[in-house]
C-alpha cells in the first residue's frame, strides 16, 4: 500500500490541528499531577503526550484502518512493537511531543515527529514545530520542503561538506553512550568549531536540513526520533550511516547514527570522534 501526495498532505493538516488544539493548549499550563517520569527522572511523559498521541492514533486509524501504528508512549509500554516495524506493509510511527523536557520545562523547544513506513522502507516523514507552525515534510523520491501555516514552500537543502573535521558545527548526543564511547567523544567534541544538544532530536534535525548545523550523532535510536529526520535528512541532500557502517532503517534502535552531508564527512566524524 502507498501513500499519495492528498493523503501525505492531510496528515501534515493533522500534526498542524492536533498542535494548536492540544499541544499548544496544554503548553505553560499543565495541571499539577501533568508531568510523570518513565524509564528514570529525565525521560518525562506529560498529558499533552498522551492526550496528543491518542488524537492522532484515532485520525489515522479512521483513514487507514489496516496501518501499524507505533507511538512513543503506547511502545514505552510494550517495546516489541518496535521490531514490527520492519515487515510491516503500512506503519505509522507517532513521537507526539518531541522534546518533552523542553516542553514541561516551558521552552518552546520541541515539535511533532510522524514517519510512514512500507515494507521496510521509510516512505514519508514530517517534522511540524507547533510553536512556528511550520513542517518540514518529505516523500521518498521527491525532495523536501518546509511549509508554513499558509501553504508557502521553500525547498530543504543541507549545508555542503566542511573542508575538514575542525570547521565542523553541529550535535553530538553521548548520554546513552558506554564509558569508553563517551570518553572518547567528549575528548574529540572540543576540537570541532562549535557544538550544542537542544534536548529535542526534531530541531536538531530541522537545524540540519536548513543548513544551520553540519552534523548530528546519536547513540541511541528510537523510532519515532529518527525515521522522520533521516528520510527529511536524505531528501534534502544529505547522507547517513550506522556506527557500524550500515544503513539506518525502521526497527532498528542500536548501533549510533551519524548524518551530514556526504558520507565521506560521516566516515570522518566517526574516525575522528573515536579516537582514543
Amino acid at each position: 500500500m502507498s501513500l499519495n501526495e492528498k493523503q501525505f498532505l492531510s496528515l501534515n493538516d493533522l500534526l498542524a490541528t492536533t498542535g494548536q488544539e492540544i499541544v499548544m493548549h496544554h503548553f505553560r499550563h499543565l495541571p499539577r499531577g501533568g508531568v510523570r517520569t518513565k524509564s528514570s527522572a529525565s525521560d518525562l511523559v506529560t498529558i499533552a503526550d498522551e492526550e496528543a498521541e491518542t488524537a492522532i492514533t484515532a485520525e489515522i486509524q479512521k483513514r487507514f484502518p489496516t496501518a501499524f501504528i507505533v507511538g512513543e508512549e503506547a511502545a514505552s509500554a510494550n517495546p516489541s512493537i518496535i521490531e514490527a516495524l520492519r515487515d510491516t506493509e503500512l506503519g505509522f510511527v507517532i513521537d507526539p511531543i518531541d522534546g518533552t523536557a523542553n516542553y514541561a520545562a516551558g521552552l518552546p523547544l520541541f515539535g511533532i515527529m510522524l514517519a510512514v513506513v512500507a515494507h521496510g522502507e521509510t516512505i514519508a516523514a514530517i517534522i511540524h514545530d507547533p510553536v512556528c507552525q511550520t513542517s518540514s515534510m518529505a516523500m521518498r523520491g521527491a525532495g523536501a520542503i518546509e511549509r508554513d501555516a499558509h501553504g508557502n514552500e521553500a525547498p530543504l537543502k543541507v549545508a555542503p561538506p566542511p573542508a575538514n573535521f575542525e570547521s565542523l558545527r553541529g550535535m553530538a548526543s553521548w548520554r546513552f553512550a558506554d564509558p569508553i564511547r563517551r570518553a572518547q567523544i567528549l575528548k574529540n567534541l572540543p576540537r570541532i568549531t562549535s557544538s550544542w544538544d537542544h534536548r529535542c532530536a526534531a530541531h536538531e534535525y530541522r537545524a540540519l536540513i536548513t543548513a544551520n548545523s553540519d552534523f548530528v550523532f546519536f547513540n541511541r535510536l528510537m523510532p519515532w526520533d529518527h525515521l522522520p529526520g533521516v528520510l527529511l535528512h536524505q531528501e534534502s541532500g544529505g547522507a547517513h550511516r550506522r556506527l557500524d557502517g550500515s544503513p539506518y532503517r525502521p526497527g532498528e534502535t542500536r548501533g549510533g547514527l551519524i548524518a551530514a552531508a556526504d558520507r565521506e564527512t560521516c566516515d570522518l566524524i566517526h574516525q575522528e570522534f573515536f579516537k582514543s
